[in-house]
């Protein structure tokens, strides 16, 4: 079953944020249990990575691109975002039900 945001979302509990971490807590309504998923708060597709010739020949450029980098931590129109790497990161908890269409705690 592929995981999508319409899959999961039944099992987000809450979210908290800090400067450097979301945390995700899903839960499993069939059964209860709570799994916890901590990811680096960051662009889903990874780190920013900047040289130093960039930071020294475009500082502006490399401060923009570092500080306004879209981090999209939960959104339909988005396939890629910090929720979903979040229950990936957990998932091997989860087991798909076709019976039930939903993804239930295993």
């Amino acid at each position: 079953m592929l995981m999508t945001h319409e899959n999961i979302i039944t099992l987000l509990d809450h979210v908290t944020i800090d400067a450097s971490t979301v945390v995700c807590h899903f839960k499993c309504p069939e059964t209860n249990n709570s799994i916890v998923s901590a990811v680096a708060f960051e662009p889903y597709d990874g780190k920013i990575v900047l040289t130093w010739k960039e930071i020294l020949f475009h500082p502006i450029k490399s401060y923009n691109r570092y500080y306004h980098t879209p981090i999209v931590i939960y959104g339909k129109e988005c396939k890629e975002t910090i929720v979903l790497k979040a229950f990936k990161q957990v998932s091997n908890n989860f087991i798909w039900n076709q019976q039930k269409q939903k993804y239930i705690c295993n």
